[in-house]
This record gives C-alpha cells, structure tokens and sequence, in this order.
C-alpha cells in the first residue's frame, strides 16, 4: 500500500512539474507590398534600434528583392523633428 502512494506521488509530482506547451499561431499579412526602388524623399528612421525607410506615411525594411512595407509601432516623439534625422 506505502508502494502505491509513493508511485502516485512521484507521477503527480513529475507531472505537475511539466510545463504544458501552449499553442502559437503566427498570422501571415495577406497582401505583400514590396518596392524595387524608393524615391529619393525617403528617410532613415530608426525604430528600437532597427532601421526603416520612410516616405508617404509608411515604413520600408530593406529585403533581398526590394523593399518590405511593414507596420511599425513608435512614438509620435519620433517623428517631431526630422531635421534630426539623416537624409538620403
């Protein structure tokens, strides 16, 4: 009987110490928009230490086949002075 409970309780216990994996699901963007060439009005803009491209109210990240549209998450704070910024 003293045999059963210490099995149970060395089972429970090792599964109870497990981590239970969680599901995670990327979502892949329907639509792709990639630019062969920017226009010369674009900036340089580095966001979290990354570097985008900006023109026309959207962010580019430099690929193998062009340039990526993506959407950026930044502050308002960044885009107050682009004297700042460098110019290409």
């Amino acid at each position: 009987m003293m045999r059963y409970l210490v099995y149970t309780l060395v089972l429970v216990f090792a599964l109870g110490t497990t981590s239970c994996a969680r599901r995670v699901v990327v979502k892949q963007p329907t639509t792709v928009t990639v630019v062969k060439k920017l226009p010369r009005q674009y900036k340089v803009v580095r966001v979290k230490g990354k570097r985008y491209y900006y023109f026309n109210g959207r962010h580019y990240r430099k690929t193998r086949n062009g340039y990526v549209v993506v959407r950026v998450k930044c502050l308002a704070s960044q885009y107050s002075g682009f004297s700042a910024l460098s110019f290409l």
